[in-house]
């Protein structure tokens, strides 16, 4: 009998459509992974179901969990991408749904950034949820699994959860997140010997193909880690910062919540230890902002090159395009595996980049900072948004002619999404801007995408102009010949391939 099953719940196949059956990542589950292992390390039974990754259907699920028999089953609705918290939510309910109606008496936790963003209207559609967790819920889960009854005497004592009371919604008191000085003891690792694996561990888990760079047999074993948590800036797009909540607002915004925490460099680096002595060479770094603090990067870096001596690590990581300083940090960056920087240039326009970062967006020359990069033999992802505020079609297209003029080997663009959590959404409930009608209507490749209009545009013009931008920019002939020069004619292929594929789109009327 288990103390605790974490259930990462699957979505891929809506909110990816054909793409997921070999162009979507399989990501290990980060947040099953650190609490799964917070509250092992204190002495609690514990157990990862992993429904993405071993693509279990619901009745397989049931009797996976009749079988661990659990004392509470805790659905980690997080996922790959800032987004996928509310579109994991689809997958999630049809879940706990299905397992209400089985009479599971284990009661069933949601911890994830939809419930954290939105915890009273959580609680209120869905009936499957018995609790929820208003912010990362390392302390709150610690406490609720030392109760031995869930009844509502018990529930009010515990900090950091919302319940039911009859047809009352209860939040209680915010909870604590783990500071600084406990990141190493509170959150001490990954459970990585939990997942499941089919002949080796991390073979059911797969990068995206560009960081594979775009070659199939490189996309596993894989597997994603953080070294810190949080973010210290507030885009008005994002919601990562969500985890952080500390108070009751009914919505909440993620970037009054703006807070960075960071494992130490001497600890992680046994995390990166455990995953290449299982055989692990493709790593996503999940930190938003890794190359910020150089206090804790730096030392990471150089421990990292001296597990790297043959080049063998395929690892990627995220930046800002204000952060990147120095070629020689460049240099030490590449040593130590990290052969991909995943760069949000979001708008070619600079008056709207620096608009939605409300000033703390550092003013740069971004094409001198791509040189660089690229100069230091590190690949860049480029990301950008169609549709933030102050877009029009022209300012779209200019960032796609600037994105082309970059010619970087890996290109994303998304529409703008009133995510919940972010100020895009509060702003959405403001001006009553129509949002989606269901969760994989947040889901940016899914076919209910529905994206947030501006001032200038409506959501059916930017879904179209980001489609074709798709399009446009991966049949584009010097981007063709970039990955073909470094990856060779397969690499291409691939990407062809892709591209064949066409998204339909409700509200475009395919």
């Amino acid at each position: 009998m288990l103390d605790c099953l974490f259930v990462s719940p699957g979505n891929s196949k809506g909110s990816y459509q054909e793409l997921s059956v070999k162009y979507s990542a399989i990501e290990t589950p980060t947040w099953a992974l650190l609490l799964a292992e917070s509250c092992r390390s204190i002495g609690y039974k514990v157990g990862i179901l992993d429904v993405n990754a071993e693509n279990l259907s619901l009745e397989q699920c049931y009797k996976k969990i009749t079988k661990l028999k659990p004392k509470v089953l805790c659905f980690t609705v997080y996922g790959q991408n800032v987004n996928a918290g509310t579109t994991s939510m689809s997958g999630a309910v049809l879940l706990s749904e299905y397992l209400k109606k089985k009479e599971i008496v284990a009661p069933i936790v949601y911890v994830g950034s939809h419930v954290q963003s939105l915890p009273n209207e959580s609680l209120d559609k869905e009936k499957s949820i018995d609790i929820i967790l208003t912010n990362e819920g390392v302390y709150s889960l610690r406490n609720l699994l030392q109760l031995e009854d869930f009844n509502h005497n018990n529930l009010k004592l515990i900090k950091g959860i919302g319940y039911r009371k009859n047809k009352e919604i209860i939040i209680n008191e915010p909870e604590k997140i783990v500071p600084q000085e406990k990141m190493d003891v509170d959150l001490p690792g990954y459970a990585w010997d939990l997942l499941p694996f089919k002949n080796k561990p991390f073979d059911l888990y797969r990068s995206p193909m560009w960081h594979a760079e775009y070659e199939e047999s490189k996309r596993t074993p894989y597997a994603a880690i953080q070294t810190s948590l949080g973010c210290k800036f507030g885009c008005d797009f994002c919601m990562i910062n969500i985890i952080n909540r500390n108070n009751n607002d009914e919505i909440g915004v993620a970037s009054n919540y703006s807070f960075m925490r960071w494992w130490s460099p001497e600890f992680i680096i046994k995390e990166f230890d455990k995953l290449i002595n299982y055989g692990v060479e493709t790593i996503r770094i999940v930190d938003e902002m890794f190359l910020l603090n150089p206090k804790y990067y730096l030392p990471l870096c150089e421990l990292l090159k001296s597990r790297n001596q043959n080049d063998n690590l395929r690892m990627w990581a995220y930046s800002r395009i204000d952060t990147i300083k120095k070629e020689n940090i460049l240099e030490i960056v590449r040593a130590a595996g990290i052969k991909w920087l995943s760069l949000g240039i979001e708008s070619g326009k600079k008056e709207i980049r620096l608009e939605i970062t409300k000033g703390k967006f550092e003013d740069v020359d971004v094409e001198s900072v791509i040189q660089k990069v690229h100069n230091a033999d590190i690949d860049v992802m480029a990301n950008y948004i169609y549709g933030l505020p102050g877009d029009s079609r022209e300012t779209i297209t200019e960032t796609l002619n600037l994105s082309k003029k970059l010619c970087t080997r890996g290109w994303n663009t998304y529409a703008s999404m009133a995510l919940p959590g972010s100020k895009l959404y509060k702003l959405a409930i403001e001006k009553n801007y129509k949002l989606p009608t269901n969760y994989e209507g947040y889901a940016w490749l899914s076919y209910d995408c529905q994206p947030l209009r501006n001032e200038h545009l409506s959501a059916e013009e930017i879904l179209k102009m980001r489609d074709d931008a798709f399009i446009e920019y991966h049949t584009f002939p010097p981007f063709l010949n970039k990955v073909r020069n470094k990856f060779g004619q397969k690499a291409v292929d691939n990407i062809n391939q892709m591209t064949s594929l066409k998204l339909k789109r409700k509200i475009l009327g395919d």
